[in-house]
């Protein structure tokens, strides 16, 4: 099965924060767990795909460049985008289906909010996906706390499902390449 590890806006000033917003919640642990899944990519031979948001720092210097704590391997490929869905009006669906994608891997930022949409859009768009649960966050908001968002996010992504394709929640230690998406079939 072609698969790829997609990573959404981990990008530095929205990792750290800035003067207007907090640093989303646990930064070194989502850090470390995107090291981790880059590094089971590379064990097989798993393209890795970047999104960038442009509104992240105004879309230039150090800000809006991938956090420099994430070990991007040479050979990703990395596209930005100016809308909350990193599939609308970027290549990456082209880019997926020309590497004949069918199970897709994502971890990133923000929650409730790129990671929500791409994992739908993923799903109704002929993929299987795997969301990291241990490998996206977000910040707080008046509401609720970042925490409370990411689990809901967990519970509600796992197993929602757009008829033939579907989305599982699995965290960084497991065997994320070896998609478990049949035995719920």
């Amino acid at each position: 099965m072609n698969q790829a590890l997609l990573i959404i806006d981990v990008q530095q000033e929205l990792i750290e924060g800035n003067q207007e917003t907090q640093a989303v919640f646990n930064k070194s642990k989502l850090i470390s767990n995107v090291n981790i899944v880059i590094e089971k990519a590379k064990l097989f031979d798993i393209p890795v795909v970047f999104v960038r948001d442009t509104d992240v720092s105004q879309g230039q210097g150090e800000g809006f460049q991938i956090h420099e704590r994430i070990n991007v391997p040479a050979e990703s490929k990395i596209f930005d985008k100016a809308a909350t869905n990193s599939f609308h009006g970027t290549g990456l669906l082209s880019h997926l289906r020309s590497l004949q994608i069918k199970h897709l891997v994502i971890m990133g930022c923000a929650t409730e909010h790129c990671i929500d949409s791409a994992v739908r859009t993923a799903t109704i768009s002929g993929l299987d996906v795997t969301l990291v649960g241990d490998g996206h966050s977000t910040t707080d908001n008046e509401v609720v706390s970042a925490e409370q968002i990411i689990k809901h996010h967990n519970h509600t992504l796992h197993g929602h499902y757009n008829v033939e394709h579907f989305s599982i929640v699995r965290n960084s230690e497991e065997e994320l390449f070896t998609p478990t998406h049949n035995s719920y079939r």
